[in-house]
């Protein structure tokens, strides 16, 4: 298949939310501006209600402008599975691209893929965010084995994901890096993004972002801040982010570590508009994770050009310099608060801040189109 210039995705996209809707229209706009016919097949119901810890699935956005979205997939129907396949099968589409972050979805996608895949025509290529979930159920490994088996060829974004995927499929792998988010504005100064969030301008600024899940380690983050060194540096924490479960344990840090004056908690869904303003007042985006894949916070803070303390988890060492770009660390409080000290103390935003600039252009929306195309053509 030579000549490539259909192309479909099988993902979360408006009206749903999230970092991988988000970053499934902004693929769209780099395939249509590389010349291809896009169409977005998102979900009609995405999670039942007991899968989906947070206040809404939906966007208050308004929706992405140029892009062929269409509502359609649903979830836990079968029948929709084939009536959804078939309508694609037939429109004969030259790759379909499936987003893959989450076992619950292989019993649709796979579905969907194995009818399109019967036309003898379209190549399935899978972007794979995570293989197994962080938070693990009976039955993850023979959902996502029965997806893996719909797909000619997958795209990660970390090697750990990559290593993974060999338990599941023998078809061509390809490690590429998550591009960098570059759609949610321009980048502001630090003053005027401090005056939008209404924040005094003589605090030093850590900014934790993203749904607050377990795995994320904001609770680690939370006892960093309690360490003495850094309350004598009059820093303060912004938690901009939406809880994804029992908010308790948090709460319950905050008042036996008096951590109350210390913090700016923005804990609702962060508007698409207002993500900018979140990155340029931090001076530190910390990402204390206890597991990871990769993350698309490391994206959205290299677009910003903020330098990053993240542990040694998943493929979080593989987008950061250690020393250079941010700190890579143990998934220990003291760590944690080690790095964010010495920031501080040895005065590293200059140099950090220009080898962020560097490595930002590593990542480009580009490379991960010629890598699809490359994989359906069998190159890998």
């Amino acid at each position: 298949m030579e000549l490539i210039t259909k192309v479909t995705i099988l993902s979360p996209a408006y009206p749903l939310r999230g970092g991988i809707a988000s970053s499934t229209e902004r693929l769209a706009y780099e395939l249509q501006s590389s010349g291809y016919e896009v169409e977005i097949y998102t979900f009609s119901l995405q999670y039942p209600s007991f899968l989906f810890p947070g206040k809404t699935q939906y966007s208050e956005d308004p929706a992405p402008k140029g892009l062929r979205i269409k509502v359609a997939i649903n979830s836990v129907n079968p029948f929709n599975w084939w009536r959804v396949g078939n309508e694609i099968k037939k429109a004969k589409p030259d790759i379909v691209i499936s987003r893959f972050w989450l076992p619950f979805m292989g019993p649709s996608l796979g579905t969907i893929l194995r009818r399109i895949k019967s036309n003898g025509h379209s190549k399935s290529i899978a972007i794979v965010d995570n293989i197994i979930p962080h938070e693990k159920r009976i039955g993850d490994f023979q959902l996502a084995k029965y997806y893996c088996n719909a797909v000619d060829g997958f795209v990660v974004m970390s090697k750990s994901v990559g290593i993974s995927l060999q338990q599941f499929s023998k078809n061509p792998v390809s490690y590429i890096p998550h591009p960098i988010y570059d759609n949610y504005g321009e980048i502001v100064s630090r003053t005027a993004a401090l005056q939008k969030l209404e924040l005094p301008q003589d605090q030093k600024y850590l900014l934790f972002f993203g749904f607050i899940r377990d795995y994320k380690g904001l609770d680690l983050l939370l006892k960093a801040m309690a360490d003495q060194r850094i309350q004598q540096k009059n820093i303060k924490l912004i938690v901009a982010g939406e809880y994804y479960g029992d908010k308790t344990k948090y709460e319950k840090i905050i008042v036996e570590h008096n951590l109350a004056d210390r913090l700016i908690l923005k804990t609702d869904f962060i508007p698409n508009e207002e993500v900018r303003f979140y990155f340029c007042a931090a001076d530190l985006v910390v990402q204390p994770y206890k597991t990871a894949t990769q993350s698309g916070i490391s994206q959205l803070a290299y677009f910003f050009e903020k330098p990053m303390v993240a542990t040694r988890v998943g493929g979080l060492p593989e987008i950061i310099d250690h020393g250079k770009s941010g700190y890579i660390v143990d998934v220990k409080v003291e760590a944690i608060a080690d790095a964010i000290v010495d920031y501080f103390e040895n005065d590293k935003a200059a140099e950090f801040t220009a080898q962020v600039k560097i490595n930002k252009q590593k990542f480009s929306w580009a490379n991960l189109v010629k890598g699809i195309k490359d994989l359906a053509r069998g190159r890998s």
